[in-house]
Protein backbone atom coordinates (compact mmCIF):
# COMPACT_ATOMS: atom_id res chain seq x y z
CA UNK A 1 0.00 0.00 0.00
CA UNK A 2 1.28 3.55 -0.64
CA UNK A 3 1.28 5.86 1.63
CA UNK A 4 2.07 9.51 1.56
CA UNK A 5 4.98 8.86 3.28
CA UNK A 6 6.57 6.54 0.57
CA UNK A 7 5.02 8.33 -2.28
CA UNK A 8 7.10 11.23 -1.00
CA UNK A 9 10.18 9.02 -0.24
CA UNK A 10 10.07 8.32 -4.08
CA UNK A 11 9.36 11.53 -5.43
CA UNK A 12 12.65 12.59 -3.38
CA UNK A 13 14.99 9.98 -4.74
CA UNK A 14 13.91 10.62 -8.10
CA UNK A 15 14.80 14.28 -7.52
CA UNK A 16 17.96 13.71 -5.60
CA UNK A 17 19.02 11.31 -8.58
CA UNK A 18 18.12 13.86 -11.12
CA UNK A 19 20.16 16.70 -9.05
CA UNK A 20 23.07 13.74 -8.96
CA UNK A 21 23.16 13.29 -12.62
CA UNK A 22 23.53 17.00 -13.85
CA UNK A 23 26.18 17.68 -10.91
CA UNK A 24 28.51 14.95 -12.47
CA UNK A 25 27.41 16.02 -15.90
CA UNK A 26 28.69 19.16 -14.94
CA UNK A 27 31.68 18.95 -12.19
CA UNK A 28 32.11 15.46 -13.12
CA UNK A 29 32.45 13.66 -16.86
CA UNK A 30 33.78 17.26 -18.33
CA UNK A 31 36.96 16.70 -15.35
CA UNK A 32 37.48 13.40 -16.64
CA UNK A 33 40.20 11.93 -19.53
CA UNK A 34 40.38 8.85 -21.02
CA UNK A 35 42.34 7.41 -23.86
CA UNK A 36 40.40 5.97 -26.37
CA UNK A 37 42.52 3.49 -29.01
CA UNK A 38 40.96 3.06 -32.37
CA UNK A 39 42.28 -0.33 -34.82
CA UNK A 40 41.91 0.18 -38.19
CA UNK A 41 43.71 -0.94 -41.41
CA UNK A 42 42.24 1.23 -44.67
CA UNK A 43 41.62 -0.32 -47.77
CA UNK A 44 44.43 -0.26 -50.15
CA UNK A 45 47.04 0.62 -47.36
CA UNK A 46 49.97 -0.83 -48.07
CA UNK A 47 51.12 -4.04 -45.48
CA UNK A 48 53.68 -3.93 -42.63
CA UNK A 49 53.33 0.07 -42.80
CA UNK A 50 52.33 0.85 -38.89
CA UNK A 51 51.46 4.39 -37.56
CA UNK A 52 50.38 5.85 -34.45
CA UNK A 53 48.58 8.61 -34.11
CA UNK A 54 47.48 10.73 -31.23
CA UNK A 55 44.75 13.19 -32.10
CA UNK A 56 43.34 15.87 -29.69
CA UNK A 57 40.62 17.94 -30.56
CA UNK A 58 37.86 20.61 -29.11
CA UNK A 59 40.69 21.69 -26.35
CA UNK A 60 38.30 25.08 -26.00
CA UNK A 61 40.68 26.73 -23.40
CA UNK A 62 39.16 28.42 -20.29
CA UNK A 63 39.03 28.95 -16.96
CA UNK A 64 38.12 26.72 -14.88
CA UNK A 65 37.10 23.68 -16.94
CA UNK A 66 40.59 23.77 -19.53
CA UNK A 67 43.08 26.25 -17.72
CA UNK A 68 46.66 25.60 -19.18
CA UNK A 69 47.94 23.41 -16.43
CA UNK A 70 45.27 20.76 -17.56
CA UNK A 71 46.19 21.67 -21.27
CA UNK A 72 49.40 20.46 -20.09
CA UNK A 73 48.97 17.92 -18.03
CA UNK A 74 47.19 16.63 -21.32
CA UNK A 75 50.33 17.32 -23.48
CA UNK A 76 52.31 15.45 -20.89
CA UNK A 77 49.94 12.18 -20.79
CA UNK A 78 49.69 12.11 -24.83
CA UNK A 79 53.73 12.37 -24.89
CA UNK A 80 53.60 9.07 -22.48
CA UNK A 81 51.80 7.21 -25.35
CA UNK A 82 54.31 7.30 -27.82
CA UNK A 83 53.08 8.52 -30.96
CA UNK A 84 54.81 8.49 -34.20
CA UNK A 85 52.58 11.68 -34.97
CA UNK A 86 50.52 13.90 -33.22
CA UNK A 87 47.54 15.72 -34.88
CA UNK A 88 45.53 18.68 -33.32
CA UNK A 89 41.88 19.08 -35.15
CA UNK A 90 41.31 22.89 -34.21
CA UNK A 91 39.07 24.55 -31.68
CA UNK A 92 41.40 25.86 -28.91
CA UNK A 93 39.43 29.10 -28.18
CA UNK A 94 37.00 28.44 -25.93
CA UNK A 95 33.13 28.94 -27.18
CA UNK A 96 31.75 28.58 -24.12
CA UNK A 97 29.50 30.49 -21.65
CA UNK A 98 29.57 30.41 -17.84
CA UNK A 99 33.51 30.49 -17.87
CA UNK A 100 35.47 31.91 -14.35
CA UNK A 101 38.70 33.40 -17.12
CA UNK A 102 39.56 33.78 -20.37
CA UNK A 103 42.85 31.81 -21.46
CA UNK A 104 44.51 33.86 -23.88
CA UNK A 105 45.86 32.95 -27.50
CA UNK A 106 49.69 32.94 -26.20
CA UNK A 107 48.64 31.25 -22.95
CA UNK A 108 46.98 27.71 -24.57
CA UNK A 109 49.30 27.78 -27.54
CA UNK A 110 52.32 27.68 -24.93
CA UNK A 111 50.93 24.99 -22.95
CA UNK A 112 50.87 22.78 -26.23
CA UNK A 113 54.38 23.63 -26.94
CA UNK A 114 54.93 20.42 -25.01
CA UNK A 115 54.24 18.22 -27.38
CA UNK A 116 56.26 16.24 -29.13
CA UNK A 117 56.53 13.01 -31.49
CA UNK A 118 59.04 11.56 -33.94
CA UNK A 119 57.52 12.91 -36.85
CA UNK A 120 55.96 16.38 -35.25
CA UNK A 121 53.19 17.89 -34.62
CA UNK A 122 50.65 18.96 -36.92
CA UNK A 123 47.05 21.28 -36.48
CA UNK A 124 44.22 22.37 -38.45
CA UNK A 125 41.71 24.99 -37.24
CA UNK A 126 38.19 24.74 -35.74
CA UNK A 127 35.28 27.44 -36.48
CA UNK A 128 35.68 28.87 -32.68
CA UNK A 129 38.88 29.73 -33.50
CA UNK A 130 37.66 31.97 -36.53
CA UNK A 131 34.51 32.97 -34.89
CA UNK A 132 36.70 34.66 -31.99
CA UNK A 133 39.00 36.66 -34.14
CA UNK A 134 36.92 39.50 -34.88
CA UNK A 135 39.71 40.86 -37.02
CA UNK A 136 39.66 38.19 -39.51
CA UNK A 137 35.76 37.97 -39.50
CA UNK A 138 36.03 41.91 -40.56
CA UNK A 139 38.22 41.21 -43.43
CA UNK A 140 36.63 37.63 -44.54
CA UNK A 141 40.05 36.00 -44.57
CA UNK A 142 43.07 34.61 -42.49
CA UNK A 143 45.69 34.37 -41.41
CA UNK A 144 44.17 34.12 -38.18
CA UNK A 145 45.62 34.49 -34.52
CA UNK A 146 45.36 30.67 -33.62
CA UNK A 147 47.38 30.06 -36.45
CA UNK A 148 50.00 32.01 -35.56
CA UNK A 149 50.20 31.29 -32.21
CA UNK A 150 50.90 27.66 -33.07
CA UNK A 151 53.02 28.04 -35.77
CA UNK A 152 55.12 30.43 -33.17
CA UNK A 153 55.26 27.25 -30.88
CA UNK A 154 56.50 25.36 -33.83
CA UNK A 155 53.24 23.54 -34.57
CA UNK A 156 53.10 23.31 -38.45
CA UNK A 157 49.34 23.91 -39.45
CA UNK A 158 47.52 22.86 -42.15
CA UNK A 159 44.78 25.46 -44.30
CA UNK A 160 43.99 23.43 -47.50
CA UNK A 161 47.50 22.00 -47.52
CA UNK A 162 49.24 18.17 -47.95
CA UNK A 163 52.77 17.41 -46.72
CA UNK A 164 54.59 14.38 -47.90
CA UNK A 165 55.77 12.85 -44.34
CA UNK A 166 57.49 9.12 -44.24
CA UNK A 167 58.14 6.55 -41.89
CA UNK A 168 60.29 3.46 -41.90
CA UNK A 169 60.65 3.84 -45.36
CA UNK A 170 56.65 4.47 -45.76
CA UNK A 171 55.67 7.53 -47.35
CA UNK A 172 52.44 8.85 -46.31
CA UNK A 173 50.82 12.52 -47.28
CA UNK A 174 49.04 14.49 -44.40
CA UNK A 175 46.52 16.50 -45.54
CA UNK A 176 44.62 19.75 -43.60
CA UNK A 177 41.58 21.38 -44.73
CA UNK A 178 40.57 24.94 -43.97
CA UNK A 179 37.66 24.98 -41.78
CA UNK A 180 34.29 24.64 -43.31
CA UNK A 181 31.93 26.98 -41.40
CA UNK A 182 34.61 29.72 -40.98
CA UNK A 183 33.04 33.33 -41.15
CA UNK A 184 29.83 34.59 -39.91
CA UNK A 185 26.73 36.06 -41.76
CA UNK A 186 27.99 39.50 -41.01
CA UNK A 187 30.00 42.20 -42.50
CA UNK A 188 27.88 41.83 -45.69
CA UNK A 189 28.07 38.25 -45.81
CA UNK A 190 24.24 36.79 -45.86
CA UNK A 191 25.23 33.25 -44.99
CA UNK A 192 27.83 30.99 -43.74
CA UNK A 193 31.19 30.97 -45.42
CA UNK A 194 33.84 28.13 -45.49
CA UNK A 195 37.34 28.45 -46.00
CA UNK A 196 37.83 24.88 -46.99
CA UNK A 197 39.08 23.68 -50.42
CA UNK A 198 39.21 19.72 -50.78
CA UNK A 199 40.01 19.94 -54.89
CA UNK A 200 43.20 21.84 -53.97
CA UNK A 201 44.25 20.15 -51.41
CA UNK A 202 44.05 16.99 -52.93
CA UNK A 203 45.87 18.20 -55.70
CA UNK A 204 49.10 18.88 -53.97
CA UNK A 205 49.29 14.81 -53.48
CA UNK A 206 51.41 13.83 -56.24
CA UNK A 207 52.10 10.24 -55.93
CA UNK A 208 49.98 7.23 -54.87
CA UNK A 209 51.48 7.07 -50.95
CA UNK A 210 48.21 6.96 -48.54
CA UNK A 211 46.75 10.43 -47.44
CA UNK A 212 45.54 11.04 -44.05
CA UNK A 213 43.03 14.34 -43.91
CA UNK A 214 42.21 16.38 -40.99
CA UNK A 215 39.43 17.83 -41.04
CA UNK A 216 37.72 19.84 -37.98
CA UNK A 217 34.05 19.16 -39.14
CA UNK A 218 33.48 15.17 -40.35
CA UNK A 219 30.77 16.39 -42.71
CA UNK A 220 32.92 16.65 -45.45
CA UNK A 221 33.76 12.72 -45.29
CA UNK A 222 30.89 12.36 -48.21
CA UNK A 223 32.67 14.19 -50.41
CA UNK A 224 36.35 12.25 -49.74
CA UNK A 225 37.72 10.89 -52.91
CA UNK A 226 38.65 6.63 -52.10
CA UNK A 227 42.30 8.77 -52.88
CA UNK A 228 41.78 9.45 -48.67
CA UNK A 229 42.34 6.35 -47.49
CA UNK A 230 41.38 7.98 -43.43
CA UNK A 231 39.21 11.11 -42.23
CA UNK A 232 40.04 12.63 -38.69
CA UNK A 233 37.74 14.79 -37.63
CA UNK A 234 36.65 16.35 -34.27
CA UNK A 235 33.59 19.23 -33.77
CA UNK A 236 31.20 17.02 -32.74
CA UNK A 237 32.00 16.07 -28.96
CA UNK A 238 30.10 12.86 -29.33
CA UNK A 239 26.97 15.15 -29.08
CA UNK A 240 28.20 16.09 -25.39
CA UNK A 241 25.28 13.79 -24.16
CA UNK A 242 25.22 10.40 -25.67
CA UNK A 243 22.98 7.61 -24.69
CA UNK A 244 23.56 4.24 -26.14
CA UNK A 245 25.24 5.23 -28.72
CA UNK A 246 22.68 8.01 -29.52
CA UNK A 247 23.64 11.89 -28.96
CA UNK A 248 20.45 14.10 -28.90
CA UNK A 249 22.01 16.99 -30.58
CA UNK A 250 25.24 16.87 -33.02
CA UNK A 251 26.08 20.24 -34.55
CA UNK A 252 26.16 18.49 -37.73
CA UNK A 253 23.60 18.61 -40.55
CA UNK A 254 24.18 14.45 -40.98
CA UNK A 255 22.90 14.73 -37.18
CA UNK A 256 24.20 11.14 -35.52
CA UNK A 257 25.55 9.92 -38.92
CA UNK A 258 29.00 11.16 -38.29
CA UNK A 259 28.54 11.91 -34.54
CA UNK A 260 31.40 10.10 -33.02
CA UNK A 261 34.01 7.36 -33.43
CA UNK A 262 34.87 5.07 -36.51
CA UNK A 263 32.72 4.98 -39.04
CA UNK A 264 32.60 2.83 -41.90
CA UNK A 265 31.06 4.23 -45.37
CA UNK A 266 31.02 1.85 -48.63
CA UNK A 267 30.54 4.11 -51.66
CA UNK A 268 30.38 2.74 -55.22
CA UNK A 269 33.54 2.53 -56.99
CA UNK A 270 34.43 4.16 -60.20
CA UNK A 271 33.92 1.01 -62.54
CA UNK A 272 33.51 -2.95 -62.43
CA UNK A 273 37.24 -3.07 -62.42
CA UNK A 274 37.39 -0.63 -58.70
CA UNK A 275 34.51 -2.03 -57.07
CA UNK A 276 32.63 -0.67 -54.32
CA UNK A 277 35.74 0.63 -51.94
CA UNK A 278 34.96 0.98 -47.88
CA UNK A 279 35.97 4.43 -46.60
CA UNK A 280 37.49 5.04 -43.12
CA UNK A 281 35.99 8.14 -40.66
CA UNK A 282 37.18 8.50 -37.02
CA UNK A 283 35.94 11.51 -35.04
CA UNK A 284 37.15 12.14 -31.88
CA UNK A 285 34.85 13.03 -28.45
CA UNK A 286 37.45 16.00 -27.93
CA UNK A 287 38.58 17.62 -24.62
CA UNK A 288 36.68 20.44 -23.44
CA UNK A 289 32.75 21.48 -23.75
CA UNK A 290 30.87 24.02 -26.66
CA UNK A 291 28.23 26.43 -25.92
CA UNK A 292 27.39 24.46 -22.39
CA UNK A 293 30.13 22.87 -19.83
CA UNK A 294 28.28 19.66 -19.61
CA UNK A 295 29.37 16.06 -20.80
CA UNK A 296 27.10 12.86 -20.08
CA UNK A 297 28.42 9.72 -21.71
CA UNK A 298 31.39 10.64 -23.55
CA UNK A 299 34.26 11.64 -21.40
CA UNK A 300 37.44 14.44 -22.41
CA UNK A 301 39.57 12.36 -24.50
CA UNK A 302 42.76 12.07 -25.88
CA UNK A 303 42.43 9.78 -29.08
CA UNK A 304 44.87 6.93 -30.63
CA UNK A 305 44.69 5.68 -33.91
CA UNK A 306 47.06 2.43 -34.29
CA UNK A 307 46.66 1.86 -38.29
CA UNK A 308 48.36 -1.09 -39.72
Amino acid sequence: MFTRRTILKGIGAVVLGGVSLGAYAVAGEPSRLVTRTYGVTPARWPKGFRLRIAVLADIHACRPWMPPERIRSICERTNALSPDITLLLGDYCTGQKGISGAVSVEEWSEALSGLSAPLGVHAVLGNHDWWEDEAAQQRGHGPIVSQTALENVGVKVYENHAMRLEKDGHPFWLAGLGDQMALTPRYGRSRWIGVDDLGATLAMVTDEAPVILMAHEPDIFPQAPERVSLTLSGHTHGGQVRLFGYSPYVPSRYSNRYAYGHIVETRPGASDIRPATPRDLIVSGGLGCSILPVRFGVPPEIMMVEIG
